[in-house]
């Protein structure tokens, strides 16, 4: 599959279709593939005890990436202190808000957050999510939190580069060919990260970047392959799609619209991988427990995150 014709993605949506496949009221979509016995083996995995974040900070100034920036202001700061009207009680309180969905805040994208002709994952109809919020496939299904085996693939490290610079569409045999340099077997269940040094490449530019330049990311011809993997989430130092995408009509994210809606696949976007990769390249080693709890937002069709990889 070169440039994927719009016939090729319906066929293909249709083709890997997850709907149905755990029951018609499932909310789960592939997290039903990791199970209790996942996370327990993966947290052998730890020796050094050493915890990465994977997620960037919040921009509260416009950038490319973040034309909408996050919120934040004080309730009550220091000259405020003793306010509550409490004697003795002194503290200072703030609000946080933010635009979930983007180019810069790390955040994991629900079930609902995509449809395809008018449905989301399961067939759900889009009419599901309503001004005041998803009443299906909201974030509160991973309430419990995610955790299981990581594996972080590495494309920029296996090219023996820094960073991938501008659009590109990683194809399925570089994918293949990399994990086997790496040495290790993707499993059922596996938290799939994929690296194109987005963290280098932003230090280069002195910070965010504009993705008009381009952002790395599979190619729809990935998908099957997902599927067969049987991962449970995929996240990504981009978006997961390429941009600009590869100039399908209707099919602009095939990665996120396939993916998502057609497979129940959650995707952690614009993850923060630059450290992890230097501790997997100096451990020689590139699975570890992932830890991710999302907000408890009733309604949510995502939420910003802050992932742990535990080596």
């Amino acid at each position: 599959m070169q440039v994927p014709t719009k016939e090729a993605l319906d066929t293909l949506f249709e083709s890997l279709s997850n709907w149905g496949r755990w029951g018609d009221d499932d909310e789960f979509g592939t997290l039903n593939h990791l199970r209790p016995e996942h996370a327990a083996r993966a947290a052998s995995l730890v020796r050094e005890g050493r915890s990465i974040s994977l997620s960037h900070d919040l921009d509260l100034t416009p950038t490319p990436e973040t034309p909408i920036p996050a919120q934040h202001h004080m309730l009550a700061s220091g000259d405020a202190r003793d306010g509550s009207g409490i004697p003795g009680y002194e503290a200072a309180r703030d609000f946080v808000g933010a635009h979930v969905h983007g180019l810069g805040v790390t955040h994991i994208d629900a079930l609902c957050h995509m449809f395809v002709r008018g449905k989301m994952y399961n067939g759900v109809p889009a009419e599901e999510v309503r001004s005041d919020g998803a009443r299906r496939n909201t974030v509160l299904s991973f309430a419990d939190g995610i955790v299981g085996r990581g594996l972080l693939l590495d494309i920029a490290h296996a090219r023996g580069i820094d960073f991938i610079d501008g659009h590109e569409a990683i194809r399925l045999a570089e994918v293949e060919e990399s994990l086997e340099r790496q040495g290790v077997v993707v499993e059922t269940g596996d938290i799939l990260l994929v690296a194109s040094g987005r963290c280098a490449r932003r230090r280069l530019a002195g910070g965010p970047l504009d993705p008009a330049d381009g952002m790395v990311g599979l190619h729809a011809e990935c998908l099957p392959w997902l599927r067969e993997r049987e991962i449970s989430v995929l996240g990504s130092d981009g978006i997961s799609d390429p941009l600009p995408g590869l100039g399908v009509p209707e099919w602009p994210f095939p990665i996120h619209q396939i993916g998502i809606t057609g497979l129940g696949l959650p995707l952690i976007d614009n993850l923060a991988l630059g450290a992890l990769s230097k501790a997997c390249v100096a451990a020689e080693r590139w699975t570890f427990l992932f830890m991710l709890g999302a907000m408890r937002v009733p309604g949510a069709t995502g939420c910003p995150v802050n992932p742990i990889a535990l080596l």
